[in-house]
């Protein structure tokens, strides 16, 4: 079974007992706790955070040797939390290997009934496949213990624990309700059902800093081209800050920003039940994962104007699953409709491809011709033979006139800091 590579870019607990580090048993317990013992393996499919498929087992050389019992993590649980109402969770990655951002959000918890918790040893210099790992059984151990809402799960992150909060969070939409990546972001998946599933489930709560050195990428380039695909996202600027996690007041904001997408997100959970990992008392197998979605991509197959989005889920499950029945039937979904007289899905897919082309052409051009710190001020010009590449694609496909307007427009500008660069 071939994965695609994995990006490098890319319930009972326990707490210390003793100054020696000796864990001792803690049942829901309310306040701080700075390190809390995984206490058995996540049954979420990390793998698929990291590939295009979702094997029976993980490749046998990606964690040898790997224990889920020897993570810890820091946790907070404010007093107004009950575990039988099922809580939100900020579930935060920081960019060192000691867990981050308590101090900055345990306002917003206390405040909004937010649990917090940072995994240990999940930072930027941890191999990607382990850090994810390591993330989602933090995650699973307070499903089983809290019950916790998907629906209210933020997963966040500051600097490149934002990039990996964003990798995990659009490859598996169905466990969180929004990201919050701080001074940093990230990019959509390549596959149709799982951009369609962000964009109609998640919030994406960007922020950054008035001197943060990804300012222009998160402001001018990532923010805005999830909104012009039609994911709900939003940009904040910390004034007076750098790259650093902002001032509680701001996050407030964030979070209560995320909790107004709430009843869109209920509302798709109760129309199409498979777009929410819901249940924390177990866990469906790939069977019963594979048969989920492909019973929700035929439910939107029965309407037409979910023609599209129906197919590309359908597909979805032939290419994550391919060794499974269900992925049999979704083939022959497909050979029938490829087959088929109706080709009003096909130019959706055009359309839907436009889009994402045109959005990335705009976002990409602001961001190559805006200012750069010296950072990233290298990286110019291929930004900008990048966009030029974009706009000479919508002009040759030709069937959007505005943006064949805009981008002959945009091509004179690019051209010029081009042309500037080779001299």
């Amino acid at each position: 079974m071939m994965l695609r590579p994995y990006s490098p870019a890319l319930a009972i607990l326990f707490t210390v007992a003793t100054c020696l580090g000796a864990f001792t048993k803690v049942e829901a317990a309310p306040g701080y706790h700075p390190e809390v013992k995984v206490s058995a393996a996540t049954r979420i499919d990390w793998v698929f955070a990291l590939s295009n498929q979702s094997p029976a087992e993980p490749p046998a050389d990606w964690l040898a040797g790997y224990d889920s019992t020897a993570q810890t993590y820091e946790s907070y649980v404010p007093k107004s939390v009950k575990k039988e109402e099922s809580p939100g969770l900020i579930l935060f990655i920081s960019p060192s290997d000691r867990s981050s951002g308590l101090e900055s959000f345990r306002k917003v918890c206390d405040d909004q009934k937010l649990i917090f918790a940072s995994p240990h040893g999940a930072g930027n210099n941890t191999d990607t496949r382990k850090r994810v790992r390591i993330i989602l059984d933090v995650l699973d151990v307070l499903r089983r213990e809290y019950r916790v809402d998907p629906d209210r799960t933020y997963i966040a992150g500051f600097s490149g624990g934002g990039r990996i909060a964003c990798a995990i969070g659009y490859s598996l939409p169905e466990y969180f309700g929004g990201v919050i990546p701080i001074c940093a972001a990230g990019d959509l998946r390549e596959e149709s059902w799982l951009r369609q599933r962000v964009i109609d489930r998640l919030s994406v709560a960007h922020v950054t800093g008035e001197t943060d050195f990804n300012r222009g990428e998160v402001e001018r380039f990532r923010g805005p081209m999830l909104a012009a695909v039609g994911v709900r996202s939003k940009v904040w600027v910390a004034p007076k800050t750098g790259h650093a996690i902002p001032a509680t007041a701001l996050l407030t904001d964030a979070v209560e920003w995320l909790d107004a997408g709430l009843p869109a997100r209920r509302k798709l959970a109760k129309d199409f039940p498979a777009s929410r990992r819901a249940s924390s008392a177990d866990a469906p197998t790939r069977d019963e994962l594979a048969k989920l979605l492909l019973a929700e991509g035929k439910l939107r197959l029965a309407t037409k104007a979910k023609t599209y989005s129906g197919l590309m889920q359908v597909k979805g499950v032939l290419e994550r699953w391919p060794d499974l029945a269900a992925a049999q039937e979704a083939k022959d979904i497909l050979v029938k409709y490829e087959q088929g007289t109706d080709r009003g899905w096909e130019q959706e897919d055009i359309a839907q491809q436009r889009k994402f082309l045109i959005a990335r052409a705009k976002a990409l051009t602001d961001y190559a011709t805006g200012p750069l710190p010296q950072q990233y001020a290298g990286q110019r010009p291929d930004m900008v033979q990048g966009a030029i590449k974009l706009w000479n694609m919508v002009i040759e496909d030709g069937q959007d006139k505005a943006a064949v307007e805009e981008g002959r427009k945009r091509l004179e500008e690019l051209q010029k800091l081009a042309d500037g660069a080779e001299k």
